[in-house]
């Protein structure tokens, strides 16, 4: 993830770019938000307006329904509700944006982690008549969990609410209050109608005893300093180039995504989890050589020795080497029907390594009430947050989640039928639980 796309020095590249999601519970106006944004923001072509007011004239509305520029499947359209993740890209005079609409109901919590795990910004829409729910705790929980730096709390259908100052404002406290204890670092609650269009784009007649700034004044203005430049330099290789053409006869090379980090011509690297050395002979960007190159720019690096190196490796500075490990410990959101189970066998997806491992101990469960810990669940169902220990086949180059949120994350898959059944993030969070000692042996292992 960057926000920079300059190809001038990383230092000095101008921050133009946001990624944000938006979450809620059910109805309480995601779909239309996204739409009123877009809609009074002018990012919507004519022809996609006229279809809206199409489809909105044959359900017998009045008014063009806006959620329908973001529900775009017809099942989401037929009960009203989002069910996956709509992405939308638009731009304002100051800022270009990434959208992520991500659905409310529980059974799609998943969808809301695979939208906010880019995201500098989570909008979380709160019902002004019903206030912080469950699913608010949930969507405020693996915003924390994601380390997403920016949360807006937007306080919707303050028409329905007779647009009183004292309910927003009661509601904005008790969300902070537990935003802050997940350890949140920044929380700007704002009170709109997305129906009506207060404090969408344009500041609310209704509401003058708020004087802050609107939704989009808000999305163009935060500072997104996140510049995955200045990290631990990582690249995960996806891909060995070796032609043995008669114009390259010994050129190998090894190409991926930049993670995080800037990588220079001359500067000594290890390849883990081999741990073999070397130096960097060369970088070539886009069929051209180059000194230097930085996060998310895919490129092709040239070493000095030739040594084994393949895809799912990780090339890092020696200077600046994570260890590897075999045992990973980790919070997880479990999003799969299954349960997650001790002793569940699974593939552990890292970067570009998939490697064989099983669940050693899953020591707690968080509770999203009051965000005490279950000791000792034994399971973790969908929609589940807790700590989990991991044993892998091989050694993982892992970096601490709040060290880079790339290559410090994992997923685990179903070996049997290829299901994504859990996200996790390496190292400790608001959720982690007093060390637990395992009281049994470890005798089942066979790695």
């Amino acid at each position: 993830m960057s926000t920079t796309t300059s190809t001038a020095d990383p230092g000095l590249a101008e921050t133009t770019l946001l990624r944000f999601a938006t979450a809620g519970s059910v109805d309480d106006g995601k779909s239309t938000l996204v739409g009123r944004l877009l809609h009074d923001s002018k990012s919507v072509l004519t022809d996609q307006l006229e279809a809206v007011e199409r489809a909105s004239a044959s359900r017998g509305q009045d008014a063009p329904d806006l959620a329908l520029l973001t529900d775009g499947l017809r099942a989401e359209r037929e009960q009203g509700i989002t069910i996956d993740v709509a992405y939308r890209y638009f731009a304002t005079p100051k800022r270009r944006f990434i959208l992520a609409d991500t659905p409310g109901h529980v059974q799609y919590t998943r969808n809301m982690v695979t939208g906010a795990s880019t995201a500098e910004l989570t909008v979380i829409l709160v019902d002004a008549r019903n206030g912080v729910v469950e699913q608010t705790r949930r969507h405020a929980a693996i915003a924390a969990l994601l380390r997403v730096p920016h949360v807006v709390l937007a306080v919707n259908k303050m028409d329905l609410a007779g647009y009183q100052e004292s309910i927003f404002a009661g509601i904005a406290e008790e969300f902070t209050a537990y935003a802050t204890e997940l350890g949140v670092p920044e929380v700007t609650a704002i009170p709109i109608s997305a129906l009506v269009g207060d404090n969408v784009v344009e500041p609310s007649a209704n509401m003058d005893w708020y004087g802050g700034p609107t939704v989009l004044e808000h999305l163009e203005t935060v500072p997104v300093a996140h510049d995955l430049s200045h990290c631990h330099a990582r690249l995960p290789v996806q891909y060995v180039i070796r032609p043995q053409t008669a114009e390259h006869p010994d050129y190998r090379g090894y190409a991926g995504q930049i993670a995080a980090g800037t990588f220079h011509v001359g500067e000594a690297v290890t390849v883990l989890p081999s741990g073999r050395t070397t130096t960097i002979s060369g970088i070539d960007l886009l069929g051209e050589p180059v000194d230097a190159a930085w996060t998310t720019q895919s490129v092709t690096l040239l070493l000095t020795d030739d040594i084994d190196v393949s895809r799912g490796d990780l090339i890092v500075p020696t200077k600046d080497a994570p260890a590897t490990t075999q045992d990973v410990e980790a919070t997880v959101c479990h999003v799969a029907d299954q349960p997650l189970t001790v002793g569940h066998r699974v593939l552990l997806k890292h970067g570009t390594r998939t490697v064989k491992a099983v669940v050693k101990d899953i020591p707690s469960r968080l509770t999203l009430d009051d965000l005490s810990l279950h000791p000792h669940p034994g399971q973790l169902v969908a929609n589940d947050i807790g700590r989990v220990k991991i044993r892998t086949a091989e050694p993982l180059p892992v970096d601490s989640y709040a060290d880079s949120r790339r290559t410090g994350s994992f997923i685990l898959i179903d070996p049997a039928d290829g299901t994504t059944l859990t996200a996790g993030m390496v190292g400790e969070s608001f959720a982690s639980p007093e060390p637990v000692k395992d009281e049994t042996e470890d005798d089942g292992w066979d790695f």
